[in-house]
């Protein structure tokens, strides 16, 4: 990396690409990049000094980056191999690496603390790093979401010889990492139009496990048909909610908290707080606290962290929470997967018993669409009403007769109908909602303000 003095990110404004831009940006590197549309990502990286173009034209590439000796391209599998500004820097002759590629060269000196899993993982890994970086042992980490607590989804520190990674099996770039300890949260299926097969996604997650380092470690969910195959100087440890290694004692729920003790191998940690009080975050905590009990953070820092983590943006977060047991809720979630959304649907059924549930889902990618659509309806029937948008194709082409009109007729709930985003706004403002979920990893997330405002206008 020495012999680089900048950087290009094709696709800048995706949330793993902005890790890295920061983290080069402190490195005293210039950083520039493209991305297809400005958004509030863009805007903040922009302002720390990313120059951004939303054009492809390669003459809007700035001129300290044309220089093949010294600029390193980055790209991430999303883009297209058409896009202008790789073929510009190909025909050139430039160094180019994907995303996951320079993420194993930046952690691979370091005792990295990786995260993979179906789901989970983003919530695990930035519970771990806002462990260390509360205790003072400090990290380097490279999360998929931007942290509430920092609102940042990077954290540098020029000492500590941690870093932290939320380990991303789409297209297999997880397996470009070394870790120092692997937590594996899940391995349902998902990626078939990468992988092809379940059998497929679940070898990769094998693969991933013969990855970590001499001396390291694995922890994995209990029950998973996983089977790893780590060194034999790797030790593995299970965890989950109610047994294994690490698990949970004297879960206790009331008044929006939830507290529990954190039983180990070697101690029982008691008195923890949960920061984000919804049930699957138990689990969650127990996973990120096992990663850094095994890297020695003192059990009060972590105790005191997990009281404090305010938890990622669009990870179950809380958008209205009026007062009152008839209080206006409505609560945003990144789910997009099944299993995903099942447990988001249960965890709000579990805050609030007895309340009338909205969802309003937004489907991602036409392939996951066509591959799981029994499982998205069977999920989606748990709440009172459902609202479908179309499927956000993200970088897909349309599949011929996949829309959500797929998952709307396999959805048990009496109440159900598609909007388009354009009518989605004015049907809430003719609507009476209790409690409001929004999901979906697409592009709902632009219209959740405007979502808000109506909800709020809603008489009671």
């Amino acid at each position: 990396m020495k012999e680089f003095d900048s950087l290009y990110f094709v696709g800048a404004g995706g949330i793993g690409m902005a890790a890295l831009e920061r983290y080069f940006l402190a490195q005293g590197k210039r950083v520039a990049g493209y991305d297809r549309t400005p958004s509030d990502l863009t805007h903040a990286l922009e302002r720390e000094g990313v120059h951004i173009d939303y054009d492809e034209n390669p003459a809007l590439i700035p001129d300290y980056c044309r220089d093949p000796l010294r600029t390193l391209v980055v790209y991430t599998p999303a883009v297209p191999a058409s896009h202008q500004g790789l073929t510009y820097f190909r025909e050139h002759g430039f160094d180019i690496v994907k995303r996951a590629a320079l993420l194993g060269v930046v952690t691979a000196h370091s005792k990295a603390l990786c995260f993979a899993g179906t789901h989970g993982k983003t919530t695990t890994s930035s519970m771990a790093a806002h462990m260390l970086h509360s205790s003072g042992i400090g990290c380097n980490a490279f999360l998929g979401g931007v942290l509430r607590n920092y609102d940042s989804n990077f954290l540098l520190s020029a000492t500590s010889p941690y870093s932290v990674i939320e380990a991303d099996e789409f297209d297999r770039s997880f397996h470009h990492l070394r870790p120092h300890v692997a937590v594996v949260t899940s391995t349902d299926p998902d990626h078939l139009d990468i992988y092809g097969t379940a059998e497929n996604y679940l070898e990769s997650f094998a693969h991933f496990t013969e990855l970590i380092q001499p001396g390291g470690a694995l922890i994995v969910h209990t029950g998973l048909a996983l089977q790893p195959r780590v060194g034999k100087e790797v030790k593995t440890y299970t965890y989950s909610r109610d047994n294994g290694d690490f698990h949970a004692a004297n879960i206790s729920k009331g008044n929006g908290e939830i507290t529990f003790d954190l039983v180990t191998p070697w101690e029982t940690l008691p008195g923890i707080s949960l920061g984000v009080p919804v049930d699957i975050n138990i689990e969650n905590a127990i996973a990120a606290m096992a990663a850094c009990r095994l890297v020695d953070t003192p059990l009060d820092a972590m105790r005191d962290a997990m009281a404090t983590f305010m938890g990622p943006k669009r990870r179950f977060e809380f958008w209205l929470k009026e007062p009152g047991e008839r209080g206006r809720v409505m609560i945003d979630d990144y789910a997009h997967h099944p299993g995903e959304l099942r447990a988001s649907i249960a965890s709000v059924r579990d805050l609030y018993p007895g309340r009338q549930l909205t969802v309003i889902f937004q489907p991602h990618l036409y392939s996951r669409t066509r591959d799981f659509a029994p499982e998205f309806a069977a999920a989606l029937s748990l709440a009172d009403e459902v609202i479908l948008l179309p499927i956000y194709p993200a970088r897909e082409e349309p599949i011929p007769g996949v829309t959500s009109e797929m998952v709307l007729e396999q959805v048990t709930s009496t109440k159900k109908i598609i909007y388009s985003k354009e009518n989605l706004i004015g049907s809430i403002k003719k609507s009476n909602f209790d409690v409001l979920l929004t999901a979906g990893a697409g592009d709902i997330a632009n219209l959740l303000p405007q979502i808000c405002v109506e909800y709020k206008k809603q008489k009671r």
